[in-house]
């Protein structure tokens, strides 16, 4: 993903996802130190505040934290925190729409589990 991308999301909420889905991934690890804001804004064509934005974001969620100085690094329970919030988040604002539209093409759970494996 580039920031230039056309979802609706705001720039910095964009990179906090890039960020958090990042973390999901095993990217980085609990306690590993993220880019500088510097370097991930010139990896993604950014501006390094709205980068700034993004990270503050990000820690005022506990999902980072500051050692100042030294730089941002993920806290500790940060992925699973980061995975509880994703599922509500999915459960409560995605899925209904993905199960409307399942309903309406008449998929059954079965053919939708050996589609996803072939």
């Amino acid at each position: 993903m580039t920031v230039a991308d056309s979802t609706p999301a705001p720039v910095y909420l964009r990179l906090r996802g890039l960020l958090a889905a990042a973390i999901l991934a095993g990217d980085y690890d609990e306690g590993e130190q993220l880019p500088s804001v510097r370097a991930f804004a010139a990896q993604h064509g950014a501006n390094p505040l709205t980068v700034a934005k993004a990270y503050q974001t990000l820690q005022d969620e506990g999902y980072v934290t500051v050692r100042r100085g030294v730089g941002m690094f993920v806290a500790e329970g940060a992925a699973k925190r980061l995975r509880d919030q994703e599922r509500k988040t999915f459960l409560a604002h995605v899925w209904p729409s993905v199960r409307a539209q399942i309903d309406r093409l008449g998929f059954d759970a079965r053919e939708l589990l050996d589609q996803a494996d072939a």
